[in-house]
C-alpha cells in the first residue's frame, strides 16, 4: 500500500528539487525500490537509471551522489514520521496515551491512520520503512557529518525526537533526559526490529519475529524509565 504527503524538503538535499518533474519524482520512488531490493552498497545510479529509462547523467542533475539520496528518502520519511506524530496526537489529552502512540508509530503498526495516496504515485512507506531500519545510520555516521549538520540536513530527525521529548516531558516534566530518552527510543526501535531480522542472537525476540514483543519492550524501556527515580549526581 502506498502513501503521499507532500512535505518541504531542505534545498541542500538536492540540486534540484525532485519533486518538481516526472523525472524526479521516479527517481525517488524508483530510488526507493532499488535501495529496498539491493541494500545501498550495491544500489548505483546506473542501475537507477536503467530501472527507469533514463541516463545516469539526469539522476546526477538531481542528485549529487547516491549517499545525498539516502540523506533525502531518510529525512522525507523523518518528516513524514512526525507529520503523523502531530496528527496522530492532535486531539489526545493523556502524554501517556500520546507516547502510546509514538511507539506504534516507530514500528509502523497505525498506517490506518495515515492519509493514503489515490494513485500509484505515493511513497511505498512500509519499503521506506525498512530502509530507514537499515540504512539511516549511514546518512550521518560519515567523515561529513559536521558539514552536513551546519546544512541542517539532519533537522527533521532533530524535529522528530524534539517532539517526542515534549511530550515524555508531559508525562514526567522533571526528567532530565527526554532528549536522550526520544533518540534512544527511535534508535532502540529500528536496530532492534534488524537485529530481530538479521540477528536474532542480539534479542529476545528471535523465535516469535514478532513485533508485539518489541513493542511491549520500548513500552518497558520509556515507562520504566520516568517511573524510577533519577539519582543525583555526586
Amino acid at each position: 500500500m502506498e502513501y503521499t504527503v507532500h512535505v518541504r524538503m531542505n534545498e541542500h538535499l538536492f540540486l534540484r528539487d525532485p519533486e518538481s518533474s516526472e523525472l524526479g519524482r521516479k527517481i525517488v520512488r524508483q530510488g526507493i525500490a532499488l535501495f529496498g531490493e539491493l541494500g545501498f552498497e550495491d544500489a548505483t545510479f546506473r542501475k537507477l537509471a536503467d530501472r527507469i529509462g533514463t541516463k545516469e547523467a539526469s539522476i546526477y542533475r538531481y542528485f549529487e551522489n547516491k549517499h545525498r539520496l539516502l540523506v533525502y528518502l531518510v529525512a522525507w520519511y523523518w518528516r513524514w514520521a512526525e507529520y503523523q506524530l502531530i496528527f496522530q496526537t492532535n486531539n489526545l489529552k493523556d502524554p501517556h496515551e500520546k507516547l502510546e502512540r509514538v511507539l506504534r508509530l516507530l514500528l509502523l503498526k497505525d498506517l490506518s491512520h495515515a492519509p493514503e495516496s489515490n494513485g500509484a504515485d505515493g511513497i511505498d512507506l512500509k519499503m521506506l520503512h525498512s530502509i530507514v531500519i537499515r540504512e539511516a545510520s549511514k546518512a550521518y555516521l560519515t567523515h561529513h557529518v559536521t558539514e552536513d549538520n551546519r546544512q541542517q540536513l539532519f533537522k527533521p530527525y532533530k524535529d522528530l525526537c524534539g517532539r517526542i521529548a515534549d511530550i515524555i516531558l508531559e508525562q514526567q516534566p522533571d526528567y532530565p533526559f527526554a532528549r536522550s530518552l526520544a533518540s534512544t527510543l527511535v534508535e532502540m526501535a529500528h536496530y532492534q526490529t534488524f537485529f530481530m531480522q538479521h540477528l536474532p542472537s542480539l534479542t529476545d525476540f528471535k523465535a516469535a519475529q514478532n513485533d508485539d514483543q518489541l513493542l511491549d519492550f520500548l513500552r518497558h524501556l520509556l515507562f520504566a524509565s520516568l517511573e524510577k527515580p533519577v539519582l543525583e549526581q555526586a
